[in-house]
C-alpha cells in the first residue's frame, strides 16, 4: 500500500483533539469501530484490560543488535513444533510492523505482552487498540502541524487512516470500488501475478491509488475546506446491495440481529466509550 501523502497532511490540517474528528466544510468526520471492523475484521468485542499490556512478558526476545527484522526472524525461528516463545515472536512482530507501525519501524518488545497473550490463545480487542492509536497518531501530526514543525517518523498506523479515507473519497478520486481486484494467492513467485474480485471493502479501499500528480495536496485541501458536494458525499460507505463482499464473514449489516456474535459487534459500534491506545 503505497502512502497517499498528499490526503494524510491535508486531512490533518482539520484534525481536532477536542472531538476526535475532521472538522471540514460540509461535516465533521471520524473513523469509528464500525470502520475497523468492516475494512479489516480485528476483534473490537473482546474483554479489554489495557493496563495488563505495560507488565513484562513471561520471557525475553532479544531485539537489538541483530541486524534487523532479518535478524529478528533467523534468531527466533527454531525447528520443530512451533513453541509459544517463536510464536510470541511472530506476533511481535506482526503488531509492530503491520498493525501499529512503532515509530522506529524495527524491532522492540513494546507488544510484546500483547503478542504473548494471543498467542496464549487469549482474545484481545485489536481493533479498539488499533483506532485509539489512529487517534494518537492524528493527534501528533496535527500538533506538528500547528507549530510548523516538520512531521518525520512518528509512527503509527497511517495505513488504516489511509485505508479509511480511501472508503470516502474514492467518490472524488473519480474511482469505483466494484472495479477493484486483488492479488491471489494462486501463482508462484516466478510467475507473472494473479488477481481476483475483492471479497470485503478493505480488500478494495486498499487496492485505490493516487497520483499526486493528477489530485495532489492542495486539490485536497481545497476538498476539505470547501467540503464535500452532493453528488461525491458518502455518508455512509459501507451499503452493499449487490452482495459483492461476504467479508467480514461474522458481521453483516443485514442480518446482525440474528446472530449472537454480530449482535455483540453492533453493540461496540454504537456504545461510547473511552478508546483504547
Amino acid at each position: 500500500m503505497v502512502r497517499n501523502e498528499p490526503m494524510l497532511i491535508s486531512a490533518s490540517f482539520f484534525w481536532s483533539d477536542a472531538i476526535n474528528a475532521f472538522l471540514f466544510g460540509h461535516s465533521p468526520m471520524t473513523p469509528t469501530l464500525l470502520d475497523v471492523m468492516m475494512l479489516t475484521g480485528l476483534n473490537i468485542t473482546a474483554s479489554d484490560r489495557s493496563f495488563n499490556f505495560h507488565d513484562n512478558a513471561s520471557f525475553k526476545i532479544e531485539t537489538r543488535t541483530i541486524g534487523g527484522w532479518k535478524g529478528y526472524i533467523t534468531k527466533n525461528m527454531k525447528t520443530g513444533s512451533v513453541s509459544l516463545r517463536e510464536h510470541t515472536a511472530f506476533l511481535n512482530m506482526w503488531l509492530e510492523k503491520f498493525i501499529f507501525c512503532g515509530k522506529t519501524m524495527g524491532r522492540t518488545s513494546n507488544t510484546l505482552k500483547m503478542a504473548e497473550t494471543l498467542a496464549s490463545g487469549n482474545p484481545v480487542p485489536l481493533g479498539k487498540h488499533l483506532l485509539g492509536s489512529g487517534y494518537h497518531l492524528l493527534h501528533q501530526v496535527s500538533a506538528k502541524l500547528r507549530s510548523d514543525q516538520p512531521i518525520s517518523n512518528l509512527g503509527g498506523p497511517w495505513w488504516f487512516i489511509q485505508l479509511w479515507w480511501n472508503m470516502y473519497m474514492h467518490k472524488i478520486m473519480g474511482i469505483r470500488l466494484s472495479e477493484m481486484s486483488f492479488p491471489s494467492e494462486d501463482f508462484g513467485e516466478e510467475e507473472n501475478p494473479i488477481t481476483r474480485r475483492c471479497t470485503s471493502f478493505g480488500e478494495a479501499a486498499i487496492m485505490i491509488a493516487n497520483d499526486p500528480n493528477v489530485f495532489g495536496k492542495t486539490d485536497f485541501f481545497k476538498c476539505f475546506y470547501n467540503g464535500f458536494t452532493e453528488n461525491s458525499t458518502i455518508w455512509f460507505a459501507y451499503h452493499d446491495d449487490n452482495k459483492e463482499y461476504e467479508n467480514p464473514f461474522k458481521f453483516n449489516l443485514d442480518s446482525w440481529r440474528d446472530d449472537e456474535e454480530a449482535t455483540n459487534i453492533m453493540r461496540e459500534v454504537i456504545s461510547p466509550r473511552i478508546s483504547a491506545g
